[in-house]
This record gives C-alpha cells, sequence and structure tokens, in this order.
C-alpha cells in the first residue's frame, strides 16, 4: 500500500480515529448488506426476497390527493355517533355547559393520541401489526387487537346501514309507512292493530315491520328475511368500495364524506323554519353548569371523544400509512378534530330543531285531549263551570290557557286530582325526553319527519345521510383489518377483502334474527369500549415510554421539517396515560356498576322493560372481552420468552440504490455506534446527518440541514424513512 495513502497515514498517527462510517464507506461500492461482513442477522440472501421488499416499499399505493384523503380521515371519524349520540349526551349532560369538558378532553386526550396514530402510521408506512411490531415487538399484539375489535364493530355497525337502507327504500311512498297505525280487519269490522294503538305508529313500524322482534334475547324467531337482504345489499357496497383497496375507497369518500353535510345543512334550514324550532335549541344549548362538576359527565365526553376519533380501532393508521412521509400530519390531525367536533355541534343543532317541532307537536296533542276530558267532565258534573277562566275558548285552545285552567283544577280538587288522570303538558317535559341511538333515527325523527311538507323527500335525504355516514366509517374500520394483514400476511387485497366480506355476512347472520337487535345492543355495549381503552393505553406507552417520547420527537422533528410544540411532548408522556387509565378505571367501575341487561320490547305490553342477560348471553358477553383482549397478553408471553421470532437483536445496514437504509431495534444510539466502529462513544462521531437531536421541551431547535444533495456528506446515502422489514 503506498505510504502516502489514508490508511498508512492513520496506522502510522498517533491521533485518534474520529472518522464516521459515512467517511469510511463515502468512496466504496455499494454492496449489499446481507452478502457483506456487515450481516449479522445470520439470515441467507435471497435477492428475488429482497427485490420484491424493496419494490413493495416503493410501490405502496398513495393517496391521489390531499383532498381525497382528508375526506377518508372525515368520512371515517364522522359517524352515525355524531348525529344520534352526541346530541343525547348534550341533551343529558347540561346542554350547553357539556361542550366545555368536551372540548377540554379533546384537546388533552383526543388531539395527541390522534396525531400519534397518523405519526406513527406515516413514518413506519404499515398498517397497525407492522407499526406496533416495529415499535416495539412484545406488544405486537396491539394492531392484532385493533384487527379483532374492528372485526366485532363491523359486525354490527353494517346491520345498522342495513336498517338504513330498509328505511331508505320505504321512504319512497307517500304517505310514509309509519306515519298510521295499520287497520286490521276482524270480519267486518276494522280496527286499529292493538300493539301499534298502545304505542305509537313510527314505534310500531321499528318493532314489528322492521325488526319484528320477539320478547327477549332468549326467543331466536329465526332470520328476518327482510332485514337478512338488507344486510347483504350494506356488505355488497362495503364490498364493492373496499376491493381496490385505497383506489376505490378513495373515491367512494369523495360522496360519502360530503353528502351528509349537504343534507346536515339543508336540515339545519328547514329545520329553523319548523314552529318551535327554536324552543329546541334553546332547551339544548341552556348550560346547566352544576353538571359540570359531576365525574359521570367528564367520563361519558372521554369516552364520546375517544370513539369519535376512531382511536385503536387501526382506521388512522391504514389510512394514514398511505401518505408521503413529509406530509404535515399535525395539521391533519388538528383539522379532522375540531372538523369532527363542529359535525358533532351541527348535528345537535339539527337534532334539536326537529326535535323542537316535534315537541310542539305532542304538547298540543296533549292539550286537545285532555281539553277533551275536562269537557267530559263539565259535562258531567264532575268538574264545575266555575273553575274555567272566563277568557279561555275550547274551540282555540292554547297551551297558556290550558296550563292556567290546570292549576286552577288541581288546587281546587286538590284531593281527587288524581283521579281525574289529567296530564300538565308541558312543553318542557316533552325536551326532556331523552333519546339515542335507534330511538333517535328510527322512532323520534321519523315521526318528526311525517309532519314535514313533502316527508317523503325529507326521509330519502335522512336515510341516505346515514348510509353515507355508516359507509365512510365502514370503509375506515375494515381498512384497519384489511391494510395490516395484507401488509404482514402478503394476500391478494381483491380476494382477501371479498372473502372478508362473506364471512363477515355469514357471522353477521345472527344479527338478523328476530332477536338480532338485542345482540346489536350487546356488542354495541361490550365488545369494544374495554378493550380499545387498553389498546390506546398500550398505543401511547409503547410510543412515550418504551420507543421514547424524546426519540419520537426527534423523528417528527425530520419528517415534518419543523418541531412539534412542547405541549405534545407532556400529552403523550403524562397527561394522555393518566387520562386514559383514569376512564379505563372509569368504564371498568361502570361495567361492575351497572348490571348486564338490556332493553326489551314486550308485544303483549307494547312498551319497553329492562331484562337481564341469561346466563349463556353473559358467556359470550365475557368471550368478547376476553377474546378482544387476549392478542395482548399471548404476543407479549410468545416473544417474551422467545417462543416465536421477533427480530429484536438485529442490527442490518444496506446499501442499496445510493442510500444507506437501517433497521435496528432495541439497540440505543450508543450501542450502535460502538458495535460499529468499536470505539468509545463519546469519541465517535454519528453518522446522521448534522443535527442536534430533540432533548425534550426546552432543548433548542435542530440545526439547519447542509445543502449538500444528499445530506451532510454529498455522498448519497442518508437514513431511511420506511423499515426495510417487520420485526
Amino acid at each position: 500500500m503506498p505510504k502516502n495513502s489514508k490508511v498508512t497515514q492513520r496506522e502510522h498517527s498517533s491521533e485518534h480515529v474520529t472518522e464516521s462510517v459515512a467517511d469510511l464507506l463515502a468512496h466504496q461500492e455499494p454492496v449489499d448488506y446481507k452478502r457483506s461482513v456487515l450481516n449479522v442477522t445470520g439470515d441467507t440472501w435471497d435477492k428475488q426476497k429482497e427485490g420484491d421488499e424493496e419494490l413493495e416499499a416503493e410501490n405502496r399505493p398513495a393517496w391521489n390527493s390531499k383532498l381525497q384523503y382528508i375526506l377518508a380521515q372525515i368520512g371515517y371519524s364522522v359517524g352515525l355517533g355524531n348525529v344520534w349520540r352526541f346530541p343525547y349526551l348534550c341533551q343529558k349532560n347540561g346542554g350547553g355547559a357539556y361542550l366545555v369538558p368536551y372540548l377540554v378532553l379533546l384537546i388533552i386526550i383526543g388531539l395527541p393520541l390522534f396525531f400519534l396514530e397518523l405519526a406513527v402510521g406515516q413514518r413506519i408506512r404499515r398498517g397497525s401489526i407492522g407499526v406496533w411490531n416495529y415499535i416495539c415487538p412484545r406488544l405486537g399484539g396491539i394492531g392484532y387487537a385493533s384487527c379483532l375489535v374492528c372485526f366485532f364493530v363491523g359486525l354490527y355497525y353494517n346491520v345498522i346501514i342495513g336498517w338504513s337502507i330498509f328505511y331508505f327504500f320505504k321512504s319512497f311512498q307517500y304517505p310514509l309507512p309509519w306515519s298510521e297505525c295499520p287497520i286490521v280487519r276482524n270480519g267486518s269490522v276494522a280496527v286499529v292493530e292493538t300493539e301499534c294503538e298502545r304505542s305509537s305508529a313510527t314505534t310500531y313500524f321499528w318493532y314489528r315491520e322492521t325488526l319484528d322482534i320477539s320478547n327477549s334475547i332468549s326467543e331466536s324467531g329465526g332470520l328476518n328475511w327482510k332485514m337478512t337482504l338488507c344486510l347483504l345489499v350494506a356488505w355488497s357496497l362495503v364490498g364493492l368500495a373496499m376491493i381496490k383497496g385505497i383506489q376505490s375507497s378513495g373515491k367512494v369518500m369523495y360522496f360519502s364524506s360530503l353528502f351528509p353535510y349537504l343534507v346536515l345543512v339543508c336540515f339545519l334550514v328547514r329545520g329553523l323554519l319548523l314552529r318551535g324550532a327554536v324552543d329546541g335549541i334553546m332547551h339544548m344549548f341552556t348550560p346547566k353548569l352544576d353538571k359540570m362538576l359531576d365525574p359521570q359527565v367528564w367520563r361519558e365526553a372521554a369516552t364520546q371523544v375517544f370513539f369519535a376519533l376512531g382511536l385503536g380501532f387501526g382506521g388512522v393508521i391504514a389510512f394514514s400509512s398511505y401518505n408521503k412521509q413529509d406530509n404535515n400530519c399535525h395539521f391533519d390531525a388538528t383539522l379532522v378534530s375540531f372538523i369532527n367536533f363542529f359535525t358533532s355541534v351541527l348535528a345537535t343543532l339539527v337534532v334539536f330543531a326537529v326535535l323542537g317541532f316535534k315537541a310542539n307537536i305532542m304538547n298540543e296533542k296533549c292539550v286537545v285531549e285532555n281539553a277533551e276530558k275536562i269537557l267530559g267532565y263539565l259535562n258531567t258534573n264532575v268538574l264545575s263551570h266555575d273553575l274555567i277562566p272566563p277568557h279561555v275558548n275550547f274551540s282555540h285552545l292554547t297551551a297558556k290557557d290550558y296550563n292556567e285552567m290546570y292549576r286552577v283544577i288541581m288546587t281546587v280538587k286538590e284531593g281527587h286530582f288524581k283521579e281525574l288522570g289529567l296530564d300538565a303538558c308541558l312543553l318542557e317535559d316533552e325536551l326532556n325526553k331523552s333519546v339515542q341511538g335507534t330511538g333517535l333515527a328510527f322512532i323520534a325523527f321519523t315521526e318528526a319527519m311525517t309532519h314535514f311538507p313533502a316527508s317523503p323527500f325529507w326521509s330519502v335525504m335522512f336515510f341516505l345521510m346515514l348510509i353515507n355516514l355508516g359507509l365512510g366509517s365502514m370503509i375506515g374500520t375494515m381498512s384497519g383489518i384489511t391494510t395490516p394483514i395484507i401488509d404482514t400476511f402478503k394476500v391478494r387485497k381483491e380476494v382477501f377483502t371479498v372473502g372478508c366480506c362473506i364471512f363477515a355476512f355469514v357471522v353477521g347472520l345472527i344479527f338478523v334474527q328476530r332477536s338480532g337487535n338485542y345482540f346489536v345492543t350487546m356488542f354495541d355495549d361490550y365488545s369494544a369500549t374495554l378493550p380499545l381503552t387498553v389498546v390506546v393505553i398500550l398505543e401511547n406507552i409503547a410510543v412515550a415510554w418504551i420507543y421514547g417520547t424524546k426519540k419520537f420527537m426527534q423523528e417528527l422533528t425530520e419528517m415534518l421539517g419543523f418541531r412539534p410544540y412542547q405541549f405534545y411532548y407532556y400529552a403523550w408522556k403524562y397527561v394522555s396515560p393518566i387520562c386514559m387509565a383514569v376512564l379505563m378505571t372509569a368504564s371498568i367501575i361502570q361495567l361492575g356498576v351497572s348490571p348486564p341487561g338490556y332493553s326489551a320490547w314486550i308485544r303483549e305490553e307494547a312498551a319497553e322493560k329492562f331484562l337481564f342477560y341469561p346466563t349463556w348471553a353473559m358467556a359470550i358477553l365475557i368471550s368478547l372481552i376476553i377474546l378482544a383482549s387476549l392478542p395482548l397478553p399471548l404476543v407479549f408471553i410468545l416473544r417474551q420468552f422467545h417462543l416465536v421470532s421477533d427480530g429484536s437483536n438485529a442490527l442490518s445496514v444496506t446499501y442499496k440504490k445510493g442510500r444507506m437504509m437501517k433497521d435496528i431495534s432495541n439497540l440505543e444510539d450508543n450501542d450502535e455506534t460502538r458495535f460499529i466502529l468499536s470505539k468509545v462513544p463519546s469519541e465517535t462521531p454519528s453518522p446522521m446527518p448534522t443535527h442536534r437531536s430533540y432533548l425534550g421541551p426546552g432543548s433548542s431547535s435542530p440545526l439547519e440541514m447542509s445543502a449538500a444533495p444528499n445530506g451532510r456528506y454529498g455522498s448519497g446515502y442518508l437514513l431511511a424513512s420506511t423499515p426495510e422489514s417487520e420485526l
């Protein structure tokens, strides 16, 4: 070797060797790590397999535009809960005062965790299984648990879409079929159906015509063929939207995400023109400040924030994994979170404008019925005409006149007042009747629409909106299953999607029995709440405490081009884990305190009755919770005791296409440097491009990157932005 060469000079020099990997290899030919001496994994080199992995990383599907991606996230997060759950919680928990705890918890829990899921999906570019295998192999069960919860939720959520499809097609007739009770002929005598007469036309249509519901969960009653057909249509729609991945579902989102807003705005304008709409809105937003001190209000607000954003399901991660790595996911998180909040407020305005109108209609009906009772008592001398104020005109009786007459009669006939059977007919009482879920959409709202001019048009629009809201959420939920499975097991997208939909339809037949509505209630109450809370807590711990908040913040700085606010550092490390732990504890206590049961519709009584689950149903309920949570300890045990490989001690350095790509697991930065150069870490510069690591709040911002073509040295290699392989 020539004496003036670098190596010869270095051998005769007393100076420490301080050149980095980059200096040593800058002028070397590209070498593949699996054929080099740096291969410490013991893997045999498979050129074909490696080429396939590289090609897959480069050819991963991507969103056609930023708008398509944002609409997909909005369509996923804005669902049926925004329309029928949030307004109910708002009414129940203090009206306008409920917005305060909801907004506070959205900022300190919802936004940071939503940002975290967007960031890890975009950074690692895998579905939930691959993401959590990469971040912490021993917590890889998080991804599998998310898939199971998505499957459980998708099973019953699509049934609700099926119900909406049934009502949608029934809306193309005038008058609407739920506007009047059916007439039953008994020989030559025509009478009103007893069950309908004792309840209401909309209630009868829902329980008898739509569900044909049995009296309890123990009475199967066989399949409801109408609902079975509607469920088949619902799964066909989901399958068609998902079959090509984001290439097909992304196009569907343009309609399914935007159309509900058009309908909500139309309903708001129409609702504000209805008599009594202002009464409903004023009732809604009149704050009951004492409710803000109730811990139950905060628990329900936290749960609603949690589910409104779709945290833990894997859909957020799946959608984000198709983004470019320089996408500003912090902006996306903020935008989608607050659009979700304002959508909930908009839906609440619509719901209570319509319910205010309905309350006025029902109150007038109450006044007329009770006025007829009073006239009967006057004609039979049960009541004296002297009790009636002189200005009261029974032919044009107002609610104010009736209330005045009611108070006089109640005062005079105090001892026998209950025997008269008169109602107070207060508007406030009608407005205080809390309805949520199917009771709001399929009973209260449908009843209000029967009083609209051109009611079939509004009914068609309303149920088409529900179908689109449900479809957007179902696409996100199914992506939480298909994306990680396809990424991990390399199955064909079309085959797996079709197979998954067929299997889900077959299993979902349990929900279209005559007792199916009770199973929907069971799955809705117990299959997701507790497992998802545990999943999100472990996600937070995996990133903030195992992977490291400082390291994660540093990678976000490199990925986004700016340092995220210090708020996120504290939120991820302390605030969110504590709040989620409190929520999980409160949920467990709530499950223990509230007896597991359901509201059954008793045909003979034409009324709902609370029933406890039988033993076999309790076994199913407990199995749902255990099965959804089982992957978490199972994967941990298998990898902790090395029963399956997790690749945790692998260090691989790859040189390909002029770039250095690293995949490091469970090795600290100092260990990595010592391993490669066999030097004391403090004496060995890092091969990373020049920047200062983010050391937490208060540290200075990273230095500007060199203007060289490819990092500091301009030698054509950078730290890889995607993992070479999943751990």
